[in-house]
């Protein structure tokens, strides 16, 4: 498949990494951007967009990028913190009164972004039906009651940081989470990525599925074994209840869900541009930003099965685990969308990436399609 875009000379192994992977047999399409001190060295996309192979893959085309926002709604949250509308460690409950039920009225913001806050997911009986109705799921994650004692385990709030994060801002500012990341981070900058895609904007997307043939890392098969086989494990329960299955990304309601803690639709430019304005001090003050960037919590992970690092809002980079790292410095922080897409910073090279593809594969971290891409585009710069 042809490569489109524009590639610096210095970054030439990775437009041809990236048309090797586009060779392989289940690939369909995607893109690929690099952006170095807010200038863009590589900025490439290929292949096809639909299911069938009829679509080319456009540089604006968009694509199911699963929990890549989570970073982008931390930013959102962090921006009221500066703003003294809230604090980091201010009881979620002050704020939003039902969240004290059942034990959760200690529950801070810190925690939740640091996946520390004991409600990594939501018992049964199953949530599905409702997901897309905000105002039940916001009051069915208040009347949770912790699997833990807040702030004494890591456990990855899948679905549920979305939920608290979301009303969250809605209680303290007014908008939903949705309309305020848009009005404040992504229309400010230009930056093609959406919570929520406008139904006129539905022709840009492109078909996202599982593709078979791809086996994950040792951490994610033991995580795929547990959810098959223990059905009401917090695990099992923080990636289905309610379901996050590739299948749902075709639906309609899929694209339009303003789910800010699982549901994104990008391209590799947008996610990577985010990184870029966030590092150029134009999202946060120095102050906030540094903490973002700065480990909160690390251990075992009682959801992922593995061990972790997290800053505020966001995965940090995990040199012991090669699956988990970014291939950049040691300071690199950012998140995996469930599968393959993906989008950091290294900070210390003010370099950002952006990873976008239409074939999911089954890692849960960096897959090796965007390992292989980063550690290129990261000995371009040494």
């Amino acid at each position: 498949m042809q490569v489109q875009g524009r590639c610096d000379a210095a970054f030439e192994p990775v437009r041809q990494a990236f048309a090797a992977i586009l060779e392989e047999p289940h690939e369909r399409g995607g893109g690929v951007c690099i952006q170095v001190g807010g200038k863009t060295v590589v900025d490439i996309w290929g292949g096809v967009k639909d299911a069938h192979g009829h679509a080319p893959w456009q540089r604006d085309t968009l694509v199911n990028a699963y929990c890549t926002i989570k970073p982008i709604t931390a930013v959102a949250v962090l921006m009221l913190v500066e703003r003294g509308r809230l604090g980091l460690d201010d009881p979620v409950a002050k704020h939003w009164p039902e969240f004290a039920r059942h034990g959760k009225e200690r529950i801070t913001l810190r925690q939740v972004l640091s996946h520390t806050s004991g409600l990594p997911a939501l018992r049964l009986p199953d949530r599905t039906p409702h997901m897309y109705d905000w105002n039940h799921m916001a009051q069915v994650t208040a009347d949770e009651q912790p699997w833990w004692s807040p702030g004494t385990q890591v456990g990855y709030g899948a679905t549920t940081y979305g939920w608290i994060i979301g009303e969250l801002i809605r209680r303290v500012d007014g908008r939903d989470a949705g309309v305020f990341i848009h009005q404040e981070i992504l229309e400010p900058h230009a930056l093609d990525v959406f919570l929520g895609v406008p139904a006129d904007q539905f022709k840009r997307i492109a078909h996202f599925e599982h593709a078979p043939g791809r086996v994950g890392d040792r951490f994610a098969q033991d995580l795929r074994t547990l959810i098959l086989n223990e059905p009401a494990h917090v695990a099992t329960l923080a990636f289905t209840n309610p379901s996050l299955s590739p299948t749902r990304t075709g639906n309609p309601h899929w694209w339009g869900y303003h789910q800010p803690g699982v549901c994104s639709h990008g391209n590799a430019h947008g996610l990577a541009g985010f990184y870029s304005a966030l590092l150029q001090g134009k999202l946060l003050g120095p102050q906030l930003l540094k903490a973002f960037g700065t480990e909160q919590s690390a251990g075992f992970d009682q959801t992922l099965r593995r061990p972790m690092r997290y800053g505020l809002g966001c995965m940090m980079e995990h040199a012991a685990d090669p699956d988990a790292s970014y291939c950049m410095g040691p300071q690199a922080f950012g998140h995996v969308g469930l599968g393959g897409p993906v989008a950091f910073a290294d900070p210390d090279r003010e370099m950002s990436f952006g990873f976008v593809t239409t074939t999911m594969g089954s890692h849960v971290l960096m897959d090796p399609r965007a390992r292989t891409l980063a550690a290129l585009a990261f000995a371009a710069v040494e």
